[in-house]
């Protein structure tokens, strides 16, 4: 057997994998692009959100005064009575009360302030002053001229 086939032969496929390397080089980008897109989609669609949403819920539990109402992650609802650096008292009932972590605070509901409820209060009646809503047209008689 001879040696220098096997050699034309390995210089041959080294010659033909460099020029499909040049070309490869390009389709590279090509190829990854679909998973650059659905990086991109789940950023926007997933993570970003949550980052979001995370970024409120830490500033509500930072603005956590007394005598907000609050419900918690297991659903108790009650009064903030005490706020410390990391946990908060919530009164439950008249001699109940509950030392929880700030993050176990879900939500904070607090009413309507009083000059709005006013306000929606006084353009009701407003409303019904006026006779409410506009007054209907009989689409009755429209009709029979026709």
């Amino acid at each position: 057997m001879s040696f220098l086939p096997l050699f034309l032969q390995a210089a041959n496929a080294a010659g033909a994998s460099g020029a499909a390397a040049g070309t490869a080089a390009g389709a590279g980008i090509v190829t990854f692009l679909p998973f650059i897109l659905i990086i991109l989609i789940m950023y926007f669609l997933m993570i970003r959100p949550q980052n979001k949403k995370q970024k409120e819920t830490q500033k509500m539990l930072d603005a956590l005064k007394k005598g907000d109402k609050v419900i918690t992650i297991g659903g108790i609802h009650g009064t903030v009575s005490n706020v410390k650096d990391d946990t908060v008292t919530v009164k439950v009932d008249d001699n109940c009360r509950i030392e929880f972590n700030r993050s176990a605070i879900a939500s904070v509901v607090n009413p309507k302030p009083v000059v709005e409820m006013k306000a929606d209060k006084d353009k009701k009646d407003k409303d019904s002053k006026s006779g409410g809503s506009p007054e209907k047209t009989d689409v009755s008689e429209d009709k029979k001229d026709e």
